[in-house]
């Protein structure tokens, strides 16, 4: 498995601008620890994980938008809801996580 640095400095070598999501707050029981990473390309590609589900797929939306704009964001991913049939990842906790546009020549915005 391709480490989610060895991505990073991949896709910029090769001029392509990509989104890099951190878990930076987390209260409850989480899926993940803070500083777990995930990095996430244009085209919807991600290495590494933020938790899985519902939850790291608003993450993936919103890196959409950081991509396109530059501007980081914070994405709340409340994980509280009530256990259901329809509800998948529920683990009874709230993360915070941090998405940041990394583009060639641009670092981290």
């Amino acid at each position: 498995m391709e480490s989610i640095y060895h991505a990073l400095k991949k896709y910029l070598e090769r001029g392509e601008t990509v989104a890099m999501a951190t878990i930076v707050e987390t209260k409850g029981s989480t899926p993940r620890e803070v500083g777990a990473k995930m990095l996430i390309h244009p085209l919807g590609q991600h290495v590494g994980t933020i938790g899985g589900g519902c939850g790291e797929a608003d993450v993936i939306r919103a890196a959409m938008d950081v991509i396109q704009t530059g501007e980081p964001i914070h994405v709340r991913v409340d994980l509280t809801e009530e256990v259901s049939m329809q509800s998948m990842g529920v683990c009874g906790g709230v993360m915070d996580v941090y998405v940041e546009r990394w583009a060639p020549n641009e670092g981290a915005s």
